[in-house]
């Protein structure tokens, strides 16, 4: 409860399919993760969630700023980084971990450097551009613009793919947010991430992993 928030942790696991399951549909119909259920309220998308735990429970000030300019920074970087950042890195990680856990081959190197050229273009904005001018992604302090960075860039991280190594400013940034969340909260919240996935999981539903090798495929074409 870094921030005071309560909250109740139930992992998903997608490679047994728990997200495709009749329980978790019924809080994301589109079975997706993340998903939020708050009493009678269910909500996914992982930004409107943030936004919305900040709103309820008055989070710092620096996490969305009230101040109109600061706060539309913020906002500017959620509304880009949907398509710039989180598709392709969340890309990166299913190309490495999840389609050779269902597929139970190796690791295709000719799709991986495609979709490693397609974050190229955002990791090189974010690094000569806009940490060349502050600390953060948004403003002079740590901010859910970095938050969100932060957790998407530890998706390729997670799987052999060092994302920092060519830019420094982004390096120096991924730091500053470690250092200023703990380390140890960011393993814990990285844990399931970080965790490797044996192909020979003797849970693996072979139906199950036929249809999500197939939607694999499809997302990474």
């Amino acid at each position: 409860m870094k921030n005071g928030i309560p909250f109740e942790l139930r992992s998903v696991e997608l490679g047994r399919g728990e997200h495709l399951k009749p329980e978790f549909l019924k809080v994301n119909p589109l079975g997706k993760v993340p998903a939020l259920k708050d009493g009678d309220f269910l909500l996914a998308e992982s930004v409107a969630i943030l936004l919305y735990l900040s709103r309820k429970y008055h989070a710092a000030a620096h996490w969305y700023p009230p101040e109109l300019q600061a706060c539309a920074r913020v906002d500017e970087y959620l509304a880009w980084q949907h398509t710039a950042v989180q598709l392709p890195a969340t890309n990166i990680y299913l190309c490495k971990s999840l389609l050779p856990y269902f597929s139970e081959q190796s690791v295709d190197p000719v799709c991986l450097d495609r979709l490693l050229g397609k974050l190229k273009p955002a990791l090189q904005h974010l690094d000569r551009e806009v940490l060349a001018a502050k600390p953060f992604l948004a403003t002079e302090e740590l901010s859910l613009a970095d938050l969100m960075a932060f957790t998407e860039l530890m998706q390729p991280t997670a799987v052999g793919c060092d994302v920092f190594q060519d830019w420094p400013r982004l390096a120096a940034w991924q730091a500053r947010v470690e250092a200023a969340l703990g380390p140890e909260l960011v393993r814990d919240a990285h844990r399931l991430v970080l965790q490797p996935r044996d192909p020979r999981d003797a849970q693996r539903d072979p139906k199950l992993a036929q249809e999500l090798v197939q939607r694999l495929l499809e997302r990474l074409s």
